[in-house]
Parts: C-alpha cells; sequence; structure tokens
C-alpha cells in the first residue's frame, strides 16, 4: 500500500508539473501575442489574461511574480528560440566564408519567420525591461568574431580587426527589427543578398 501510494504521488506531481510548464507556456505566448499586438505600455496582466484564455489575472500571478519576472520569461524564452535555431542552421559548415554567409542569412531568416516574437522583444528592449551591458555585448559578438578570426587564420579573410568587423555585421543584423517598424514590407531576401555582397567584399582576401 505504501509503494502504491508513493508511486500515484509520483504520478500526481508529474502531472502538476506538465500542467504547470504548460500553463506558463500558454502565458508567454499570450504576452509575447499583447505585446507585439498593442505594445509594451499596454500589455497588462488584464489583456494577457484575456488572450490567453485564462479566467483572472490571478493565473498569471500564481506563475509569475510581476510584469518584470514575465518579461524576463519572454526574453529568456525567445533567445532560446534563436539560439536553437542558429545552432541548427551553422551545423557542418564547411569553411569561414560559408559559416558568415549561413550566419547572416540565418538571423535574417530568423527575423522574418518570427517577426511577433522579435517585435515583442523590441517592445520590451524599447521600454527598459530587457538590459544590455558589457557582457552581453560580448556574448552577443563572440560567434560572428570566432568566425572572423577562423577566416583569418585559414587566409580565407583578409586582415582587419575581427572585434570592429563582428560588431559591424552584428549592428546590421540586429537593425531588422528596427527598420521593419517603419518598412514593414522590406523584402528580407533581398536585404539578406546585400547584407552577404557588402561582407563578403569587406572580408575576403585580395587575390
Amino acid at each position: 500500500m505504501l509503494i502504491q501510494a508513493k508511486s500515484r504521488a509520483r504520478e500526481q506531481e508529474r502531472a502538476r508539473t506538465f500542467t504547470e510548464t504548460g500553463r506558463r507556456a500558454q502565458i508567454v505566448t499570450a504576452a509575447i501575442e499583447t505585446i507585439a499586438d498593442l505594445g509594451y505600455a499596454r500589455a497588462s496582466f488584464t489583456q494577457i489574461a484575456q488572450r490567453a484564455g485564462l479566467s483572472s489575472t490571478g493565473l498569471i500571478s500564481y506563475h509569475f511574480a510581476g510584469k518584470q519576472e514575465l518579461m524576463g520569461q519572454v526574453v529568456t524564452d525567445v533567445y532560446t528560440l534563436i539560439s536553437e535555431f542558429m545552432t541548427e542552421r551553422m551545423r557542418g559548415m564547411a569553411g569561414a566564408a560559408q559559416a558568415l554567409e549561413t550566419y547572416i542569412r540565418a538571423n535574417v531568416e530568423f527575423v522574418a519567420d518570427h517577426r511577433t516574437q522579435m517585435k515583442a522583444l523590441l517592445e520590451i528592449f524599447l521600454h527598459g525591461g530587457l538590459t544590455y551591458d558589457a557582457g552581453t555585448e560580448l556574448v552577443v559578438l563572440s560567434p560572428v568574431e570566432e568566425i572572423l578570426r577562423g577566416g583569418q587564420q585559414a587566409g580565407e579573410f583578409r586582415g582587419f580587426d575581427a572585434r570592429v568587423m563582428a560588431a559591424v555585421i552584428q549592428r546590421a543584423i540586429d537593425g531588422v527589427p528596427f527598420l521593419l517598424e517603419t518598412h514593414p514590407d522590406l523584402d528580407l531576401n533581398v536585404y539578406a543578398d546585400e547584407l552577404v555582397m557588402l561582407f563578403t567584399l569587406a572580408t575576403r582576401e585580395s587575390s
């Protein structure tokens, strides 16, 4: 009897954990959609609860201590999605030039395919809900800087300041969500083509 009781307790705990995880994900998804649609300032718990189909804001408060914690989870989830997407796209690159082109195209592709998430992230950033310190800057630049330094060592790229070049490339990519705010019909395939051409010419070793 004791063993059966413990087994049932474990099953109930797993069920609660699964349910709570699903509820948190539901709330985060609703928060992303609400922020993208109404803006950060108007994305109240009431609005988010309505979009999530919840009976009251108390269900949000049960899972998140406040708006700041919920926004933090939104940022974490979007960054996790970006990381998983980029990891898959960057797998098996044959050389630095191919890696750089893929890095640029994949980042732009992610923005094109996840406009709601990126608009929400932009809103959070613009309203102080997302901090961007020196440590964050280095983490963001490190993948592209690693590609550039590897290309220089392999003789694929000319000599240049890899950190400066990495910063310029990353800014060109990070600017896409801002550009879409004023030019929502921008052809992102053309944008990616232009960036690839620009940075191919800027980095390649002269023959």
